[in-house]
């Protein structure tokens, strides 16, 4: 199949299938005559496999360990179980984060409990402080991705 069927198959934008192929989660397809992509069902199989992992938020490096395993089927699966208890760890880490970020943000939406002017809005005086709930989020820089929806 071309590239369009295998991302229709899949549910995968064209873009992010090239991707993981310049990343080496995906094996270069091969070619037609005519320099179309031709994927198989193998390809599909391991780009499932790689959705799934990413919906369970796992890093680029995380999912080639993981298939490097996949790709080893006589091996003890160990380290699968190590590296899925780290990325547990990771994600209770990340719990924590979202939840001293929560605390912050109803901290600083107590600023102003009814419409007021711009100027007079407690919310925006908090984020223009040095101190405060606003500066005590700051402290905790990383952004936590996938928690937005459009």
């Amino acid at each position: 199949m071309k590239i369009g069927e295998l991302a229709k198959a899949t549910g995968t934008l064209v873009e992010t299938i090239r991707y993981y192929e310049r990343e080496g989660l995906l094996p270069v397809a091969a070619r037609t005559e005519g320099n179309y992509r031709i994927y198989d069902g193998d390809h599909a199989q391991r780009l499932a496999f790689i959705r799934n992992c990413r919906n369970l938020d796992m890093t680029l490096n995380e999912i080639r360990a993981l298939l490097r395993f996949r790709d080893a089927p006589t091996e003890n699966c160990g380290d699968v179980n190590a590296l899925l208890d780290a990325h547990i760890g990771h994600v209770a880490e990340r719990i924590h984060e979202l939840k001293t970020l929560e605390k912050h943000l109803k901290t600083l939406r107590t600023q102003c409990l009814s419409a007021h002017r711009t100027q007079d809005c407690g919310i925006l005086q908090g984020l223009s402080q040095s101190g405060g709930a606003a500066a005590s989020a700051a402290a905790h820089p990383r952004h936590v991705h996938g928690t937005h929806r459009a």
